[in-house]
């Protein structure tokens, strides 16, 4: 399973490239991917395989997969009908489509997050699977992104199925905390009792009736129309729809008995066939009769296996199979009309069924399984449907006969539409000869005719085979209690029945329905009794934009000092009032101090502190901060925590410089007149941001009931991280999901900043000396006698140092060094990769203050965008490594070798992780200093001059 997940995502990688190379036949080597992992689901069968890989266990995060009876059944969908979409597209599309490669990419990426998804059983897991389908949906429907159609249609899904699994992944937290367990297994094994299950079932199904396009949320599943026809024939009639109705199946067997779990499945479920065939009926567009035909047979399958029996369960998978095989089959035959004609429109099509015969009995099969009819597989389907719902011993009376009645109409619907395609795509519409589109259409190939065809046949061998698809279905099936004494099993025929004579109804009723749908055309509703859902979804959108826009307009009024005043008087009043009104349980003790020492550095800090508020001088101001945060670095140390001093004074010497760098752009001191009757108040409130920090702090430590675990932080660091130094195995080993968090962030501000900066273009390197301009480069050539940095003979002289320039010269290599022993001393002593990155920001810092914009260039003539990402690179793939190895997630592992005259050297596998957050600090100062730096210093002397 892993292996196909792997594969997969590997040739996801490798579409682009490919279809750069092969064109649109690149397709093809991409379709042997979904079936040759369909093979090995066919070599698995009837067997149950698991998977357990260790991952993040402390989050309930570990890659725990099962295989199975609905999930074979799930996964030969998904991977049998995406090759065959995929074989398709091979002939679909032409070279000349735009984006081709990705929209490669993004089909087979889609499939593997499929089949993540339906063989997932931890169900954490399973969500991001399922939010990975969410968003490749809204790739895949986005393909024509120059359409605005494309773009709303997009974003409508993205919005809907988001916010449904939002909700879903509520339930999902709910059921794992209250079975202690979060692998599908245990919960449906251990189901629990009570109103909050009830609550987290409710949430789960918003997600999966979301997902699966069920009413009041199936409004966005005709808009996702607008994607290319391959997108619809695969994400929208065999896979990403079909994700809902197979967590519905999947929790059926232990939560189909919880009281809100019918009301809701069977009567939304029913109600979306009958609007859906509703809507189909009515419809022009050869697609959007389809959709709304989707969203009809989607309510149907939810209903169906939502009842929670084995009847309903063993007829609701078959109708999941014919639906995938019939529905993908009709949708690739409009895009061959569209791709063929120019239109999909029943109202410009004629004679197109003697132009292309072939293609019209692929339809008619294909429609004759979707109207139920004898002897396809959809048939077979629905007969069991009907005599499920008849013997359904876990509904009412009442409910059984609503709930027949409601299939009864939906297949009535169903049949009119099915007709009403079959004639409009084919039919002569009384025309002596064919229409204009008909006239000039070009016959498509047999490659293009072929996965149509494929299905189409199988749909009708299917039905003769029902015996031997029974023999598919009912291992699930007998998970759920049976209604009839003798298991039901599938057949062609079952005698004079009451589900035949009901299909005679449905057969009579439908064509005399489809005979009438010029009467019935007349009768429209000015405004839907309920409503239309995309208008509510649009109303919806608009109220969210008008609450967002006036709750903004009131907190964020374009002012920054008012936007952090609000930020700090919260923090201030809201703790405040809770301990005051709550109280504490135990008093904090406090000392004044340990050492005169710390005495002394204190009064330091508060009188820089109370300097820098009454300073007009920037510049002076920042200093007087800085000093702050040194005599922070030196408490530190008095305290016993050198490596926490070291980072202290090297992020505050950063952060200093960032502030000289941004400053040269202000003016040098502050408007007095802005400022009257402002340095008070703010001032009051910096010392109550800091009184009630420190009274909190006191407090939270008093209220320790248990031994801290700081006390085991040196024993767990050496046995489990290898290393001495605590605060280094804390951030590479020990908490290292939250140090890639943090250097994601880090990543992420850098890119922000610079793309502030440079507006255009965010990536690239600082300009070197050969950069430029012809006529500066000879003044310097000319003035210079002796160079000590290439940059700083480019300088103007009146702001050129040449004792900087020298001892940069000298200082530079000395303090590359001391980042290198940092970072590979951090283990054990103090250091680390975030040091020594600090270190080598530093040194790069002395070369542009001495050198200018150009001696950054001649320093690290490096993109520093590819530093940020290589440093990722190894951040990341240190976790990945370990994960294929086995071992959880970013755990460590040490490599002891002996070297000749070396000797005995252990090597963590955390200082590769130490190594990609040396490359973030690296990079990030890098591009600060590109940034505000070199670019400032360009507006700069264009201003002087």
């Amino acid at each position: 399973m892993l292996a196909i997940l792997i594969a997969h995502a590997v040739a996801a990688i490798l579409a682009p490239p490919l279809v750069r190379v092969m064109g649109r036949n690149a397709f093809l080597p991409l379709a042997l991917v979904p079936l040759a992992s369909l093979g090995w689901v066919i070599a698995n069968w009837g067997t149950e395989q698991t998977l357990n890989i260790q991952w993040a266990s402390a989050v309930s995060m570990d890659l725990d997969m099962r295989f199975d009876s609905l999930s074979a059944v799930m996964c030969l969908l998904v991977l049998g009908i995406g090759s065959l979409i995929l074989l398709y597209c091979a002939r679909y599309f032409q070279d000349d489509e735009p984006r081709l490669g990705i929209f490669a990419a993004e089909m087979v990426a889609f499939a593997g997050a499929m089949f993540g998804l339906v063989t997932s059983d931890n169900m954490l897991v399973l969500y991001t699977f399922w939010e990975l389908t969410t968003v490749l949906s809204f790739l895949l429907v986005g393909h024509y992104a120059e359409r605005a159609s494309s773009r709303r249609a997009a974003t409508q899904a993205l919005l809907v199925t988001t916010a449904g699994g939002l909700a879903m992944l509520v339930g999902i937290i709910i059921l794992g905390q209250l079975v202690g367990s979060y692998n599908l297994s245990a919960v449906i094994e251990a189901a629990p009792d009570g109103w909050l299950p009830a609550v987290a079932i409710v949430l789960v199904l918003i997600g999966a009736l979301s997902k699966s396009a069920v009413v009041p949320l199936h409004f966005w599943l005709p808009g996702a129309m607008a994607a290319p026809t391959p997108v619809s024939g695969y994400l929208h009639a065999a896979a990403m729809v079909k994700a809902g109705i197979y967590l519905v199946a999947r929790l059926a067997p232990a939560f189909a008995d919880v009281a809100p779990w019918r009301p809701i499945v069977i009567t939304l479920g029913l109600a979306s066939m009958i609007l859906g065939g509703w809507r189909a009926f009515r419809a022009f567009d050869l697609k959007l009769i389809l959709a709304f035909g989707t969203v009809s047979q989607l309510g149907f399958l939810t209903a169906l296996v939502g009842i929670g029996s084995r009847e309903a369960a063993l007829a609701g998978l078959t109708m999941v199979i014919a639906h995938a095989m019939f529905k993908a089959c009709l949708f690739m035959v409009v895009g061959i009309i569209d791709h063929s004609t120019g239109t999909r429109d029943i109202r410009k099509l004629a004679h197109l069924g003697l132009r292309t015969p072939i293609l019209a009995v692929m339809a008619a099969l294909a429609a004759a399984s979707m109207a139920g009819l004898p002897p396809f597989i959809g048939f077979v389907g629905k007969e069991a449907a009907l005599e499920a719902a008849l013997v359904a011993e876990v509904l009412p009376d009442w409910a059984r006969i609503a709930t027949v009645a409601g299939m009864v109409l939906g297949s009535i619907l169903t049949l009119a539409y099915s007709i009403r395609f079959i004639w409009g795509a084919f039919g002569r519409k009384q025309l002596k000869r064919p229409s204009p589109a008909v006239q000039d259409l070009h016959a498509p190939g047999w490659l293009l005719l072929s996965a149509p065809s494929l299905l189409a046949v199988a749909g009708l061998a299917a039905g003769f085979a029902a015996p031997w698809v029974d023999t598919l279905v009912a291992p699930y099936a007998d998970t759920l209690p049976a209604s009839l004494a003798k298991p039901y099993h599938l057949a062609l025929y079952h005698g004079l029945t009451l589900p035949l004579a009901l299909t005679a109804v449905v057969i009579v009723a439908g064509i005399s329905l489809y005979l009438a749908h010029r009467t019935v055309a007349r009768f429209r509703f000015e405004h839907p009794p309920l409503g239309n859902a995309d208008r509510i979804y649009d109303a919806t959108l608009r109220g969210m934009d008008t609450v967002s826009t006036r709750l903004t307009s009131f907190i964020q009024r374009g002012s920054l000092p008012l936007t952090q005043a609000t930020i700090l008087i919260t923090l201030v009043v809201l703790p405040s009032v809770l301990l005051l009104t709550f109280g504490a349980r135990d008093t904090p003790e406090v000392r004044a101090w340990d050492t005169p020492w710390q005495f002394t550095v204190g009064v330091i800090m508060i009188g820089t502190g109370l300097a820098a508020t009454v300073m007009r001088n920037r510049l002076a101001s920042v200093l007087m901060v800085g000093v702050t945060g040194y005599g922070l670095g030196v408490l530190f140390a008095l305290q016993g925590a050198p490596d926490l001093a070291l980072t202290q004074f090297l992020v505050e010497t950063v952060t200093l410089v960032m502030f000289v760098l941004v400053l040269r752009k202000l003016p040098p001191e502050s408007d007095r007149q802005a400022e009257i009757g402002k340095r008070g108040p703010r001032a009051l409130l910096g010392a109550a941001v800091g009184s009630v920090v420190t009274v909190v702090g006191a407090f939270a430590v008093a209220a320790r009931t248990a031994e801290p675990i700081s006390l085991q932080l040196p024993e767990l660091a050496y046995e489990l991280g290898h290393g001495k130094n605590v605060v280094n195995v804390l951030l590479v080993d020990i908490r290292a999901w939250d140090t890639l968090g943090e250097i994601s962030v880090l990543l992420v501000a850098a890119t922000g900043v610079a793309s502030l900066v440079f507006r255009t273009r965010r990536f690239g390197t600082a300009p070197r000396v050969a950069d430029a301009p012809a006529a500066q480069l000879d003044a310097a050539g000319a003035n210079s006698e002796i160079t000590w940095l290439r940059g700083g003979d480019l300088i103007d002289p009146r702001y050129r140092s040449l004792i900087l320039e020298v001892t940069t010269r000298l200082v530079f290599p000395t303090m590359m060094v001391l980042s290198v022993y940092f970072f590979f001393a951090g283990h054990n002593a103090p250091g680390g990769g975030f040091s020594g990155g600090l270190v080598a920001g530093l040194a790069l810092v002395l070369r542009y203050l001495a050198g200018g914009r150009y001696e950054l260039g001649e320093a690290v003539p490096i993109d520093a965008g590819k530093i940020l990402g290589l440093g990722l690179t190894f951040a990341a793939g240190t976790g990945l490594f370990s994960l294929f190895l086995g071992a959880p997630v970013l755990s460590s592992a040490v490599l002891e070798v002996t070297l000749p005259l070396i000797g005995d050297i252990k090597l963590v596998t955390a200082l590769f992780f130490d190594l990609g957050v040396y490359l973030i600090v690296v990079g990030l100062i890098l591009d600060v200093l590109r940034s505000l730096g070199a670019r400032l210093d360009a507006e700069v002397v264009g201003e002087r001059r």
